[in-house]
């Protein structure tokens, strides 16, 4: 990951933040974390992030409505959700709504790595492929 790449973490669980956190550290991107949905639409709003991990189950806005919102205003914002309620009916949502991934906790350091490499992987290319099918040239 390049060092222009931002992640939010959203987890109402400490450790699990701070977890996410470590993963990350070594890939070269800056790194915030919030506990809320309600601050994680505050942060998006102050400087939105190439990518959220986000819980499902936090007090207050859920992940699915922090979710619905960010595809919304931040539609190439890549969302990951990442919980220890994982039903067919909460992942099917979630990808109907424009999450990249969908995992279920407990998630290790790797796993954590690799989808968040995947998917800035593919917002870069996904950016990449908007101009060109438009015929712009850069």
């Amino acid at each position: 990951m390049s060092a222009k790449s931002k992640i939010l973490i959203v987890d109402d669980d400490t450790v699990v933040r701070l977890a996410y956190e470590r993963s990350l550290s070594g890939t070269n991107c800056n790194v915030a974390a919030v506990w809320s949905g309600e601050e994680a639409l505050r942060a998006m709003e102050r400087e939105p992030f190439d990518l959220v991990l986000l819980d499902l189950r936090m007090p207050g806005t859920d992940g699915i409505s922090v979710l619905r919102h960010i595809k919304r205003c931040w539609p190439d914002s890549e969302v990951i959700i990442i919980t220890g309620y994982a039903t067919v009916e909460s992942a099917k949502e979630a990808i109907r709504l424009g999450a990249y991934d969908y995992l279920t906790k407990p998630v290790g350091p790797a796993d954590v790595v690799n989808a968040a490499t995947n998917a800035i992987h593919h917002k870069r290319w996904a950016l990449r492929r908007e101009p060109a099918e438009s015929n712009t040239v850069h």
